[in-house]
């Protein structure tokens, strides 16, 4: 051969060559895997924890590719072999798309070569090898896989066969996935038979989307060429070559290099979004964190403290109604937004009633501010509505927090880094996103007087201030609020906290999105009428039929947010902000009342009438609607829309969309793996406890979920009941302190009564499956509702009840009594051995407790000659019982822990005989590290030691 001359092409490929080459190894990858696995280990690969051939028939992705070998192994080699094309169809896509002053394309390469090694990262280390990085290899893929498609469809070139085909097989990969997860749902958490291999056919469908997706770079490759030049007769490539050709076959082609999507995309106008919506993050959270530090005093007063009034600490705007301090208030926002940072650092006050005053100092200064904030952008829009969007995306960001901390937010003062706080961390970022979001060239900077509306009605605007306002807090500050107002026990029939959670943060963005999209819409009483309907739902229905009705309320509400606040700004603040802020705290205290009528005055006139509150509700957002509809339309002509302000908007949307991975990938993380087991099953040992709880706030005003935790853990608790338990309230922090105990102590949870049943809360904890659950309410015709769950448990394969009680007050005496015949009766009725874990109000012998411990009852007391009970009580029947202990709460709350033993499967006696411990089997024995002193101010107390039977 002879010598090459410079400029001679030594090799030449066509670009659609690497994509076909890219989708064949990869589907040959996954493909070979699943023949290999087909026809050497077929009902090994279909069986799963539950089921097997032939109920499950058809194997997962997982399965197939990691589990065995030589599948696992085929599956390597080619995926190997994809990753070359793979690398190579990244940076070709980069070549075709980039143009000058975009970042996009870059932008999009990065998170395509991300894409890759993540890939490689749940390729190579497989679930058998070390489940955790698996997944977080797995997430971090599909969660990149979003904006990769998002940015591919920005990117396309007007080729329409190709645009086409990324839409539709897009469309193909996202809508996959509703229904994967709902048949993954089936299988985990319902046990059906089949549903595993339901679940896999779109698990593979996800695979054949994803790949093909890539596959169509193949059309817009078909000009681009790659070209090798011995430009030096070294038979050595030159990458300028390679963009010299890239640009030869731009000029040739007709095709016309822009984004299909207009707008510049640039990082610092990101960074301003993200600081922005930071900073209605931290609002929200210090606002949320308020009603949990009130409670805390009327909690321990048993009573009205005097510390409520506390509550008003958001009616600061009224003082905008003074035209000094608001021009004062609008010159210096960052100082003021800056003070209310206050609420960040309460954490470091140790007194309780000081972290209150400082929490209740920054809600007063952060609704000065925001409010001062919106009303000096009224002139501008474009920037108005921007504002508008950081604060409503910060109430999800707030939600998603919460969603993916156990319903506690990381910065609330209640928390510190001993108890999963994050406050160190939330205040630098804090201090950062405001002084970037309020920099002098991102404010107004001064106090405008923008022509004001000649009709509509600051104080109606202001009324549906009030009602969005308490409609957000009190249903959407938490995910899984509204899911537990539809909750109505075992078997499931409804939502799960987790993981539809995140279908609640989704539904309150797609109303943000369409809300900034269709502001018309939400003005109209179309759109009102919808959120009534929701309402209605999420009020009179339970299970999926009242959640439904919860997405639509959560859709509307989110919707017309924006509306509603940029209606608001044409009036003088103090009469929609100030106004506003009043209405709003009229509906926290009345939303209390409804449940603590006993404790306040006037309470029985609105006793259990939440659906007086929805109605309210939503009238107060009716009238706002009404204001926004006849305020003086000429206010749009006459205001002026920055261009910053225009293109801000697309990034706040881009941000909310990437908050939907967020809690997706929250949701993934905290699927409950149901596959939990009891201490000591090789003794049929059932350990049960009864805990007053008391809302979760010890006696210094600190978060107790992880040293309850830490508590139940050690006494190696199978059963637990935990009364005064329903926090989802505004003034509660709707928080659920179920979840957190349940998930790290593996154990299925029943949250009992939701709260629109107006009780302080029973709640069941248990290692064994619950197979039923029924919610009572007993009867309170004085005092406050007394709520009850009767639950079944499969222990062992025996069916065993269990009873988890909070009577009346020592006040109602009749109450009581009717509650103790109530009771008994459905105890009574149980044919199944039973344990009563509950707070009865009564003396051992005396009163009532002749009515549980009776005939009628068939239940025996734990140990009747315990004369020092008042509280809580252990009965029990039909099962054996091997011991009894009372263990002292430490400063957690203000109840001890009753703990009872029981064998299942072995001869009932309901002697007395007690026997030394030496004389117990070391499996059946209580834990020793609670003799003496105790640990963490838990021992053993009243008599000191833990009691046995034979």
């Amino acid at each position: 051969m002879a010598p090459r001359k410079d400029g001679d092409v030594v090799f030449s490929f066509n670009g659609k060559y690497v994509s076909w080459t890219h989708t064949v190894f990869a589907y040959a990858a996954f493909l070979g895997a699943l023949i290999v696995g087909v026809l050497l280990h077929y009902h090994k690969i279909v069986q799963n924890e539950y089921y097997g051939y032939p109920d499950e028939w058809f194997p997962s992705v997982s399965a197939t590719i990691g589990d065995r070998y030589p599948e696992r192994s085929v599956f390597m080699v080619f995926i190997a072999i994809t990753s070359g094309p793979r690398f190579i169809l990244v940076g070709l896509w980069y070549l075709l798309t980039r143009r000058p002053n975009s970042n996009l394309p870059g932008i999009v390469a990065a998170i395509g070569l991300f894409r890759t090694f993540t890939c490689g990262g749940w390729t190579y280390v497989t679930s058998t090898d070390d489940h955790d990085w698996h997944d977080i290899f797995m997430i971090s893929y599909l969660v990149a896989t979003l904006p990769w498609t998002l940015g591919c469809l920005a990117l396309s070139p007007p080729n329409l066969k190709a645009v086409k085909y990324r839409k539709i097989l897009a469309g193909l990969f996202f809508g996959t996935l509703v229904p994967l997860i709902y048949f993954f749902i089936q299988h985990k958490v319902h046990k059906v038979a089949g549903a595993y291999t339901t679940y896999a056919f779109f698990e593979w469908s996800l695979i054949l989307f994803d790949v093909a997706f890539d596959a169509v770079t193949a059309l817009d490759f078909e000009t681009f060429e790659l070209v090798v030049k011995d430009v030096k007769g070294l038979s050595r490539g030159d990458a300028r070559l390679l963009k010299d050709s890239v640009k030869e076959k731009e000029r040739d082609s007709t095709l016309i290099q822009t984004s299909t999507f207009e707008g510049p995309y640039y990082w610092p106008a990101m960074l301003d979004a993200a600081a922005d919506i930071y900073h209605g993050f931290v609002f929200w959270s210090i606002l949320t964190s308020l009603g949990v530090l009130v409670w805390y005093f009327p909690l321990w007063h048993m009573g009205i403290s005097g510390y409520e009034v506390m509550v008003m600490s958001t009616i600061s705007p009224l003082l905008l109604g003074v035209p000094f301090i608001r021009s004062l208030t609008i010159k210096h926002v960052r100082l003021v937004h800056l003070s209310s940072l206050a609420g960040l650092l309460a954490w470091l006050v140790k007194d309780p009633a000081s972290r209150l005053f400082t929490v209740g100092f920054a809600v007063w200064m952060g609704c000065l501010a925001w409010s001062a904030e919106w009303y000096a952008e009224r002139r501008d829009s474009g920037r108005l509505q921007t504002r508008i969007l950081a604060w409503c995306i910060g109430l999800i960001l707030s939600s998603i927090a919460k969603f993916a901390n156990h319903t506690n937010n990381p910065l609330w003062p209640i928390l510190h880094p001993g108890n999963g706080g994050w406050n160190k961390t939330g205040v630098v970022l804090a201090v950062l996103a405001i002084w970037r979001s309020t920099r002098p060239s991102s404010t107004s900077g001064g106090d405008y007087f923008a022509p004001t509306a000649k009709k509509g009605s600051g104080i109606l605007a202001g009324a549906g201030l009030g009602g969005l306002f308490f409609a957000m807090h009190s249903l959407l500050s938490d995910s899984s609020t509204m899911i537990l107002w539809v909750w109505e026990g075992y078997p499931v029939r409804g939502p799960l906290a987790v993981p539809h959670g995140a279908v609640t943060i989704f539904a309150m963005s797609a109303g943000l999105f369409l809300g900034v999209a269709l502001p018309k819409f939400f003005r109209s009483w179309t759109a009102y009428g919808l959120g009534a309907v929701g309402a209605a739902f999420i009020t009179s229905y339970s299970n999926w039929r009242g959640y439904y009705g919860g997405l639509v309320l959560a859709f509307y509400l989110m919707g017309v947010a924006p509306v509603l606040i940029s209606s608001a700004v044409l009036h003088n603040p103090a009469s929609t902000f100030g106004w506003g802020f009043f209405v709003y705290n009229v509906m926290v205290l009345f939303h209390v009342w409804v449940v603590a009528y006993a404790f306040v005055p006037g309470g029985p006139l609105v006793r259990e009438h939440t659906d007086w509150i929805m109605v309210t509700t939503m009238l107060l957002i009716g009238a706002g609607v009404f204001s926004a509809l006849t305020t003086n339309a000429g206010y749009q002509q006459k205001s002026k829309t920055s261009p910053r302000g225009r293109k801000q908007t697309a990034y706040y949307l881009h941000l909310l969309l990437a908050l939907q991975l967020l809690a997706a990938s929250v949701a993934y993380l905290r699927f409950p793996t149901n596959d939990y087991q009891p201490y000591h099953k090789d003794e049929k040992l059932i350990t049960a406890g009864i805990w007053t709880i008391h809302f979760s706030l010890d006696n210094d005003m600190w978060s107790s979920e992880r040293r309850m935790r830490d508590a139940i853990k050690d006494l190696e608790l199978d059963v637990v009941g935990l009364l005064e338990s329903d926090l989802q309230r505004i003034i509660m922090g709707n928080r659920d302190t179920t979840q957190y105990l349940a998930e790290d102590l593996g154990m299925y949870v029943d949250y009992g009564p939701g709260p629109n049943k107006h009780t302080w809360g029973s709640a069941l904890l248990s290692k064994f499956p619950i197979l039923n659950s029924t919610h009572h309410l007993l009867p309170s015709p004085v005092g406050e509702l007394a709520p009850a769950i009767e639950a079944t448990l499969d222990v062992y394969g025996t069916a065993v009840d269990v009873f988890v009680f909070h009577s009346g007050q020592e006040e109602d005496p009749e109450d009581r009594r009717l509650q103790s015949e109530y009771l008994a009766q459905i105890m009574g009725a149980s044919p199944r051995p039973a344990i009563l874990l509950s707070y009865l109000v009564i003396k051992p012998t005396e009163g009532n407790y002749n009515t549980y411990v009776s005939e009628k009852s068939g239940m025996h007391d734990i140990d009747v000659r315990d004369w020092d009970r008042w509280c809580e009580y252990i009965l029990y029947k039909d099962i054996k019982r091997v011991g009894y202990a009372r263990v002292s709460r430490g400063t957690i709350t203000d109840t001890e822990i009753q703990v009872g033993k029981f064998v299942v499967g072995e001869p009932v006696s309901y002697s007395d005989e007690r026997i030394p411990e030496e004389q117990v089997p070391p499996g059946r024995r209580f834990p020793a590290l609670f003799r003496g002193e105790g640990v963490r101010g838990h021992r053993y107390h009243v008599f000191d030691e833990p009691w046995y039977y034979a």
